[in-house]
């Protein structure tokens, strides 16, 4: 029912301790009814609560603050939309309780639904990031996950502005067991992420936890110098023992254009690295609350 009841841009995470269980949800900036919705049913139920955004700040902070505001023993990360089956939360927890986890994870098997081409290059970005990265990002790792408080204080304790959950989930450690399902559709309305969307947030999560790409336009100055300096002997010999030096201005403007790509992709990823950087130095808060169930119960 919460699924139906709540827009795409909440995150929804259920606290278990015991048999006390929170229901707490964040509004990540909605434009429809959400925030209606909300207080309403704080109103109706004290187990509800709820963190509303000054506006969208991404999931990334959604999930960030859902951490924060979660005070038991064992919390469980979950969109609203019920493409995370609910049903798989008495068996997580179960595992949870009986082994010797830290988190039980979740990993689709299929992409029944998605594009093809959406497939495939998610495919190729858990392969790419796995080779240059030194955490390991399951392929099909959903953030719907449980997890004990030990691991959500640890993940609570990277305070980064440029947040990328699946690798920090990762990075922490703490032993992890995934449960595997088929992809499910959403209840209700479409997805706010375009390609280019998911394009973008895949080069983030690169860029957060890897320097790979720094080593790669090394590489590539050094592949470029090196092969200058070939081509400077190739023309010299030419020139001085056969005497046919090298003519015309399109071959020079090719390598000019070439050299010129090469030296602007570079600076292009160290630009990005920089950026991040500059996020980061600005010490500015991950999302700003607006309102909070508190707020429903004092006009009440």
């Amino acid at each position: 029912m919460c699924g139906k009841l709540i827009s795409i841009n909440c995150r929804f995470l259920l606290d278990v301790n015991s048999a006390d269980i929170e229901y707490l949800f964040i509004n990540d900036g909605s434009k429809d009814n959400t925030l209606n919705l909300l207080r309403k049913l704080a109103s109706m139920n004290e187990q509800v609560r709820y963190t509303s955004f000054s506006r969208n700040f991404g999931k990334e902070a959604a999930i960030f603050a859902g951490l924060e505001k979660a005070a038991g023993n064992y919390v469980v990360v979950m969109d609203a939309d019920l493409q995370d089956p609910p049903d798989l939360l008495p068996k997580m927890y179960d595992i949870i309780k009986t082994e010797t986890y830290d988190c039980v994870g979740t990993r689709r098997v299929t992409r029944k639904g998605e594009p093809i081409i959406r497939s495939f290059f998610a495919k190729q970005f858990y392969k790419i990031i796995n080779r240059i990265s030194d955490v390991e990002i399951v392929d099909g790792a959903r953030d719907y996950r449980l997890m004990s408080r030990q691991m959500v204080d640890a993940v609570l304790e990277m305070k980064e502005y440029n947040r990328f959950s699946k690798g920090i989930f990762s990075w922490v450690g703490f032993d992890t067991k995934y449960l595997e399902y088929e992809n499910k559709n959403r209840a209700a309305g479409e997805t706010t992420w375009s390609f280019w969307g998911l394009m973008k947030y895949s080069l983030d999560g690169i860029v957060a936890f890897s320097d790979a790409p720094l080593s790669l336009s090394s590489l590539i100055g050094l592949f470029s110098f090196v092969a200058s300096i070939v081509i400077a002997v190739v023309v010299a010999v030419r020139t001085l023992i056969f005497d046919d030096p090298t003519s015309g201005w399109t071959s020079l403007v090719v390598i000019i254009l070439g050299l010129g790509g090469l030296q602007l992709f570079c600076l292009g990823i160290l630009g990005k690295y920089i950026g991040k950087m500059f996020l980061e130095s600005k010490n500015r808060p991950i999302y700003v609350i607006k309102e909070t169930e508190q707020d429903t119960v004092k006009k009440i």
